[in-house]
């Protein structure tokens, strides 16, 4: 099997001026590959798809309820904010009822990702901050999980430390993986990320979707309690107008992505779990990728698709808005049933 097959093919002017490589796994409530596109063994950094599954720690230990987390609050832990007001109102919130300290953060102080809420920091005068940066949610649950496990908060991103020990066992669970055999790097945030076969990041998200297979009761139940809440307050997974929020108002959908373009995607009612990177880092054309899976497997929400649609309708713009060119979706999934 080939390693990468051709996603999208971009044209301008009726030349293909770019072309996006990638992986597609799509694998069974039993962790078996059913539909791939290019190899789906391929070893691939989670990135910020881990996100719903680093979460669970916080919620297996019980540490939402014992500082009085709001269900809200908690969505943060899974999510990729953009620093809008209502992140960052949440966050100071989780700080305080738990005690931590903001400058236990190990990354930079930085401005909102959203151009919106940055404008408005502007006209309030209020400098950079460590809160603004799009995994402080996740950052402050690592930290929790690090305190709760016995270790020293400001150790939570040490590659061994206690609290990503945790992670790393959760993820191996979930992804139905052994621990000894992921590979270990360091995330752009600074802590720990996980590399796993393609096929193994889709079994993570069927797990997330159909919880009923998660192989740890302690996690099962966890996941339980945790995945509704992504659904009833899906802004807190990224911010206004943006995939990751809009996604999962599908209750059907659990779904994440990550940098450097890897996704993850569980369908509940069909039992199914989807992962795809494209390997150049390409972002922009996720909508039209998710909606070409949906389609060949037969899956369809009308909501859903038009805000594939709305988010990425294969028309190249330039900056006047004048359509310059198109983008085409052109692998065919194999089927392996």
């Amino acid at each position: 099997m080939s390693d990468t097959v051709r996603l999208t093919e971009e044209f301008r002017g009726g030349l293909l001026d770019l072309t996006h490589y990638g992986y597609i796994s799509i694998v069974d409530e039993k962790g078996k590959v059913i539909y791939s596109a290019g190899d789906p063994e391929a070893m691939v950094f989670y990135r910020s798809a881990s996100k719903p599954v680093q979460a669970l720690p916080v919620i297996a230990h019980h540490l939402d309820e014992k500082y009085g987390f709001t269900d809200e609050e908690t969505v943060l832990f899974a999510g990729s904010h953009l620093g809008e007001s209502f992140h960052i109102n949440a966050l100071k919130s989780i700080m305080k009822k738990a005690d931590l300290n903001p400058e236990d953060l190990i990354m930079k102080p930085t401005v909102p990702g959203s151009t919106e809420a940055n404008e408005e920091r502007i006209r309030q005068g209020l400098p950079k901050s460590k809160l603004y940066h799009n995994c402080s949610g996740k950052h402050a649950a690592l930290m929790l999980t690090q305190r709760e496990m016995g270790g020293d908060v400001k150790d939570y991103w040490k590659v061994g430390s206690v609290g990503q020990n945790e992670v790393l066992r959760t993820m191996s669970v979930l992804s139905e993986y052994p621990e000894e055999k992921v590979v270990i790097g360091i995330d752009g945030c600074g802590v720990p990320v996980f590399a796993y076969p393609m096929k193994n990041i889709a079994t993570a998200y069927k797990n997330l979707a159909c919880i009923d297979t998660i192989q740890d009761d302690v996690l099962q139940d966890a996941a339980h309690r945790f995945i509704p809440r992504i659904h009833e307050y899906p802004h807190m997974m990224r911010g206004t107008g943006y995939l990751c929020s809009l996604i999962n108002h599908d209750a059907n959908i659990i779904a994440k992505g990550g940098a450097n373009s890897v996704y993850g995607i569980g369908l509940k009612k069909e039992r199914i779990g989807i992962s795809f990177k494209i390997k150049d880092g390409t972002e922009a054309v996720w909508p039209l990728i998710i909606r070409e899976i949906f389609r060949q497997i037969g899956y369809y929400n009308a909501d859903t698709d038009k805000m594939l649609v709305s988010l990425n309708n294969g028309v190249t713009v330039n900056d006047n808005d004048t359509p310059v060119g198109e983008v085409k979706t052109v692998f065919t999934l194999e089927k392996h049933f």
